[in-house]
């Protein structure tokens, strides 16, 4: 190792035990050092802003600002930041929003133990890091036409429990338009009812409830 600089990480969770955990591992190699811990999106921003950290463990969800929306904003600051997502979701959608936001790895909560820390040496080494099966979902998933934001809301009220009554007084259009939108979104996920779309939606990061 000689003098290298050890790699200086921020870890972002809303979850003590979580963070205390990925901390713990961190400080347990010689090459690495955590220089904070934030709680939401908005804290890890300001933290980033001081600390200027190596690599910044991100979870998605989370109160305040979420992850997405925190590595937006950081990636806009300070283009070259190394940003690694932890979740507990597997979601293509997810994965998709979080690598267009500009995450350079993705990890599941579940590979925390295995994979972590060659993650970590590896993004920053410059590499990207996408496990496997989100890699398929992905790809399986890339021609799919996407859900409108009117077949979204559509979904939101489904999810809900209201009626097309309901969904259609809420958003202003008439209860025929609601059958259309249904009618895509069954199509579009391969969904065999409004139950099963919900279900389907809720597993590929469309909706989060």
């Amino acid at each position: 190792m000689g003098n290298q600089q050890p790699i200086r990480v921020l870890t972002v969770d809303d979850h003590p035990l979580l963070r205390g955990g990925i901390s713990g591992a961190i400080m347990a190699q010689p090459d690495m050092t955590v220089v904070a811990e934030a709680t939401d999106g908005d804290e890890a921003i300001a933290l980033f802003r001081v600390h200027r950290p190596d690599i910044t463990l991100m979870d998605l969800r989370m109160p305040k600002a979420n992850g997405i929306d925190a590595i937006t904003a950081i990636r806009k600051e300070w283009p070259a930041a190394r940003i690694i997502v932890l979740t507990t979701y597997g979601g293509d959608i997810q994965a998709l929003r979080a690598f267009k936001a500009g995450a350079s790895g993705y990890l599941l909560k579940s590979m925390l133990r295995t994979e972590l820390i060659d993650t970590i040496r590896l993004v920053h080494a410059g590499h990207r890091r996408i496990p496997q099966e989100i890699a398929v979902e992905m790809a399986e998933h890339v021609a799919d036409d996407s859900l409108t934001s009117r077949e979204l809301e559509t979904l939101r009220g489904v999810a809900s429990g209201s009626s097309n009554k309901l969904i259609a007084e809420q958003l202003g259009i008439s209860e025929h338009t609601v059958k259309g939108h249904l009618k895509s979104i069954l199509s579009k996920l391969g969904a065999s009812d409004r139950t099963h779309a919900v279900v389907i939606a809720l597993k590929r990061g469309f909706l989060d409830m």
